[in-house]
């Protein structure tokens, strides 16, 4: 590896089958992080050389690893190990309680991994024995008895997202109501209610990213009262999106044409909007373009 490539860090993602390795596996592709599943421990050498050999492409890596390996799966202890003398590497163990995890399996009607000819319960027993030596070396453990998929992927997120990293990621598009709809949105905010640029001549051919009409749209009444009570009522909802987990979303502003009181909001929006913790905001203006 170049010296100005640093080694990244690798997380093993393990623990007891049911306890939300998939739901953690995803929250973590959602940060970005490299995830790749069901790995023999054996492969986690070769993976990380070839990832080295990306040049710094792949600098954060989840290898999630369980008892589908069977014997391969008692090899972790050893290989985690080995790869901590070269390059940082944290082992996430997933746990819950019998009850739990029979509940789950019952759940979705499958069968535990190790029960073989037994019940599930006998299933859970056999694996706790073989993942004993691998908890007791875990770097953070989390117990998912009580916590649904949401809150497991938001404690994940808390603790393996880069500090400062956003949380949740707004996009808020001014778009035109005559010519429909955007699909896939969150949320709409209608900005009919005020006076239309269009019918001011020196104003027709201009759009809202432009100081004159800017100037205009918030001049009207109701304008800025409706963007600032608007942002702030749209607080308590980004924050909540982040306690869910909610990544992504879109924030449709409309009005006839598309071109200019919803893009002066959009902008007015999005400015306020980028001023709250956790929250990354992108502006798109879908019908500006449009003759």
């Amino acid at each position: 590896m170049a010296d100005d490539q640093p080694a990244g860090e690798v997380l093993i993602v393990t623990g007891m089958s049911g306890a939300g390795r998939t739901t953690a596996a995803n929250a973590l592709e959602d940060l970005d992080w490299y995830v790749v599943d069901n790995l023999p421990p054996q492969m986690l050498g070769p993976l990380l050389e070839l990832t080295e050999m990306a040049g710094g492409a792949l600098p954060k890596i989840a290898a999630v690893v369980d008892v589908r390996g069977r014997e391969l799966f008692r090899a972790l202890p050893a290989v985690t190990s080995a790869l901590r003398g070269g390059r940082p590497v944290r082992v996430l163990f997933l746990d819950a309680s019998d009850d739990v995890l029979v509940r789950r399996f019952e759940s979705v009607r499958r069968p535990h991994p190790l029960q073989g000819d037994g019940t599930i319960l006998d299933g859970i027993r056999r694996e706790r024995e073989r993942v004993a030596a691998i908890r007791e070396g875990a770097d953070v453990i989390i117990d998912t008895s009580a916590m649904n998929i949401h809150q497991l992927a938001t404690r994940v997120v808390d603790l393996f997202s880069e500090e400062g990293a956003a949380r949740h990621t707004i996009t808020v598009m001014s778009f035109g109501f005559k010519y429909g709809l955007p699909t896939d949105v969150d949320l709409v905010a209608d900005m009919r209610f005020l006076p239309n640029p269009f019918w001011i001549p020196e104003l027709k051919g201009h759009t809202g990213e432009e100081e004159s009409v800017r100037d205009y749209v918030l001049a009207q009444p109701g304008a800025r009262e409706f963007i600032d009570a608007y942002a702030l009522a749209l607080r308590p909802v980004l924050e909540g999106y982040q306690r869910e987990n909610k990544r992504h979303s879109v924030l449709a502003i409309g009005c006839t044409g598309g071109k200019h009181r919803s893009v002066v909001t959009t902008l007015e929006l999005a400015d306020r909007l980028a001023e709250l913790p956790g929250v990354a905001v992108r502006v798109k203006h879908r019908d500006l373009g449009r003759e």
